[in-house]
């Protein structure tokens, strides 16, 4: 069951990464044509920084799946670095359902939750591999000790 989740979770990822690019390329588009300031910023450079912004999220999204579907596809569990990545997006996509609800509604909450939940079942799934005897991770240091 852990294979598919992973691989599912790669896809909606990607496809979030995608929604990303393609909402930060319109409001970088609107803030060009507005020709308005804020706060005496330069509409140009709004513009470009939001481009930026959704490049980089883009990116950082697409490394996401990229994790998840190599965990899935080799079904082992990501590396430590790999972990704390997609600890760091489940923690993201907590905040931003939070703030989601405020702004947006309960449709974009309950679709931010969805991948938060695919992202910790992810993580679950790949939890700490037992030890040869028996014990997992911190468990085996401890008791050697």
């Amino acid at each position: 069951m852990r294979r598919p989740v992973a691989i599912v979770t790669a896809l909606v990822l990607f496809g979030e990464a995608v929604g990303i690019v393609l909402i930060n390329a319109v409001l970088a588009t609107v803030a060009k044509n507005q020709q308005m300031s804020l706060a005496g910023l330069d509409p140009d450079a709004m513009s470009a920084g939001t481009w930026a912004m959704g490049g980089v999220f883009g990116l950082l999204l697409v490394l996401c799946g990229l994790i998840a579907l190599l965990a899935g596809a080799r079904d082992r569990a990501p590396g430590r670095v790999g972990r704390i990545v997609l600890t760091g997006c489940a923690v993201v996509h907590g905040v931003l359902g939070a703030v989601t609800v405020g702004l947006v509604g309960w449709d974009a909450f309950a679709l931010m939750m969805l991948v938060l939940a695919l992202l910790v079942l992810t993580l679950l799934a790949y939890g700490p591999e037992p030890r040869a005897d028996g014990r997992a991770g911190e468990e085996a240091v401890a008791a050697s000790a």
